[in-house]
């Protein structure tokens, strides 16, 4: 739909955004979509991302001719893009491939200990070589519908052809060798990682989609952090992921699960490898049957440790107590000692973060506008966008500096407080001292809970009391303060908020309507979700939590206070036009706003639920009595 028009209140300014202006002058364009099928030589469908975009491109290699010279858009997956058509509808090509998946990047044919199956030492392929690609006509994708769209009208294809464009894109940084991430990418650069701990790195790197505007066609360019598994040695992975110092101390089940699945490069033959497990016995003791080739019992079959195959390789090992990694497949295991594996970089990590790692994340993530503004210019002038065949036959040119948009800075919308005082807001912020809410609660049953070592909660107690009395809101006593014991300090998060909850039932004479907790002396612990989650989803009791802090003055105590009157029920202030019922079309039709949102749980988190709420604010006809209605969980 449209934009009807522009508004006019408020200061103009003049604003550079993450746009890059692009001109379409090949309008009159066709692309061509095809279907792609890959098998191996077994007749077995070929799934793996990585491995389709190098079949594809032997493919484009090879028969070339056959396929007009044409230049290929590949999503990775089952579709192919073309400008203009191919020589026929349909082909099947054979195709072959040298590499295998345990693959030598470099050096050498390696050592890694051949599998109990083997009966002489040979370099096994883990795909086929050989490959059945097959190409069927799918759909025709007009390019002029993204100017039909540009002019105001409607277009089946516009957002077929916009999703060929970001393929071109995320095609380019595939053949840089980038991480993808829908339509975000991230290169290989030791400067753009940051240390999480945990053997975590966050990754900083770049997202990009073409979007139709009020001004035409755009690029638009924004930084993006996702999080890689941090590469190096295994062993170092598994010290800093456990937080332990000694590899005795290693936890070998849970290193088991968190390293299926990675994949290592071998540090004596440079070849990469699929984690599948590790071995049941350290190096020094795990064995598997190898045929001699030698000596007075030439071909016969003896068992033999992997230390001692390694080191009839020269490769000695200074950790032969520590378990192999299972590079192999799940019926012939394949050992490399885990002493002689390297992580390699742009692995993501899909589990989830602890509270710590997730602060540490956005704090060291956060970039000023200068900052930002001067990676994605450098980034749309280094990867040269025009070059890019596909783009250049459609008369695609990105320019290379932030488009500039007109702006209006709006002033800051003043309240009302309690006694109808007005708040006037001053820098952007609205200052309550000497104010009363305007519809403050009563606060009776409630209780302090304590999960930090040095608190003094007499004095939270008191200083939370009088500043309540300030702005309206009467708080009695509360019925008790409760501690932590200080064994319970040392259990795991769930078990703590478990005891803590047992506490406070033995300690007050019915469930309370409130609950302030203090958390422990840090930022974002591993309390607060499973405190939350007992007390909001399980008992339906509010809750507010706070962190100690040498700043506990009145201005702190106030901005609790407004948390807690809102959770409570109160009204803390209204907009000056919502009082006066001056607010523009709303004032004059009875209206309902709905306001909707989904909350789901992180990546590998599957025992998280996803939750969703809706707020509503059901009579604007009557102002003065609306109020705020939550439904979670719908």
């Amino acid at each position: 739909m449209a934009r009807t028009g522009l508004g006019r209140e408020g200061k103009p300014i003049r604003l550079l955004s993450n746009h890059f202006a692009v001109k379409l002058s090949g309008i009159d364009s066709v692309f061509y979509q095809y279907s792609v099928s890959i098998k191996s030589d077994d007749d077995q469908v070929v799934e793996g991302k990585g491995i389709g975009r190098k079949v594809i491109d032997k493919m484009l290699q090879t028969y070339s001719s056959e396929l007009a010279g044409k230049d290929f858009a590949y999503d990775g997956e089952k579709c192919l893009f073309t400008v203009g058509p191919l020589p026929q509808n349909n082909f099947e090509f054979t195709v072959i491939m040298e590499e295998t998946s345990a693959r030598a990047v470099g050096g050498s044919p390696g050592h890694e200990s051949p599998g109990p199956g083997d009966k002489k030492r040979v370099k096994r392929s883990h795909l086929p070589k050989q490959f059945v690609v097959g190409i069927s006509y799918a759909a025709r994708i007009p390019l002029k519908s993204v100017a039909l769209v540009l002019q105001g009208s409607d277009s089946d294809h516009a957002q077929d052809a916009l999703r060929v464009l970001d393929i071109v894109l995320r095609q380019q940084q595939a053949k840089r060798g980038c991480l993808l991430v829908r339509q975000s990418f991230f290169s290989d650069d030791s400067r753009n990682l940051v240390d999480l701990t945990g053997g975590v790195s966050g990754c900083r790197g770049l997202h990009s989609s073409f979007r139709t505007t009020m001004n035409g066609l755009s690029l638009n360019m924004d930084v993006s952090t996702t999080m890689i598994v941090t590469p190096g040695p295994v062993v170092n992975f598994l010290l800093t992921n456990q937080n332990v110092r000694d590899v005795r101390d290693i936890d070998w089940p849970k290193a088991k699960r968190m390293l299926k699945n990675l994949r290592v490069k071998a540090t004596h033959n440079n070849m990469e490898f699929k984690i599948i497990g590790l071995s049941d016995q350290p190096c020094s003791r795990q064995t598997f049957p190898m045929k001699v080739r030698s000596g007075s019992s030439e071909g016969q079959t003896v068992d033999i440790t992997v230390e001692e195959y390694f080191k009839s390789k020269q490769v000695f090992l200074e950790k032969p107590y520590l378990p192999c990694l299972d590079v192999g497949k799940s019926k012939r295991p394949n050992y490399l000692p885990i002493e002689l594996a390297n992580m390699i970089s742009l692995q993501r990590y899909t589990k989830a973060l602890s509270s710590q790692q997730r602060t540490t994340l956005v704090e060291k993530s956060r970039q000023k506008p200068q900052d930002r503004m001067r990676v994605v210019t450098d980034a749309v002038k280094s990867n040269r966008y025009d070059d890019d065949p596909i783009f250049s036959s459609c008369g695609i040119k990105i320019d290379n500096q932030l488009t500039r948009v007109e702006g209006r800075v709006l002033s800051a919308p003043m309240l009302v407080v309690g006694n109808s005082q007005d708040c006037v807001p001053f820098k952007g912020r609205w200052n309550y001292n000497n104010k009363k809410l305007f519809e403050p609660v009563r606060i009776e049953r409630w209780a302090i809970v304590n999960f930090s070592a040095r608190c003094d909660m007499s004095r939270i107690s008191r200083d939370l009391i009088n500043c309540g009395r300030t702005k309206g809101i009467i708080i009695e006593g509360p019925y008790s303060l409760v501690d932590e014991d200080n064994q319970a300090r040392r259990c795991a998060p769930i078990v703590r908020v478990e005891r803590m909850f047992e506490k406070v039932k033995a300690n007050l004479p019915g469930p309370p309507e409130f609950l302030l907790c203090v958390l422990p002396e840090r930022k974002n612990c591993d309390i607060y979700g499973p405190w939350k989650k007992k007390n909001l989803h399980e008992m339906g009791i509010v809750t507010q939590c706070i962190v100690p802090s040498t700043k506990m003055n009145d201005q702190y105590f106030t901005n609790v206070l407004l948390k807690i009157n809102a959770k409570l029920g109160g009204m803390n202030s209204k907009l000056a036009l919502e009082h006066s019922r001056k607010i523009p079309v709303i004032n004059k039709i009875p209206t309902i706003i709905l306001g909707m949102d989904v909350s789901h749980g992180s990546p590998g988190r599957s025992d998280i639920p996803s939750i969703a709420a809706v707020c509503l604010l059901p009579s604007l006809a009557v102002l003065a009595s609306s109020k705020y209605l939550v439904f979670p969980s719908l």
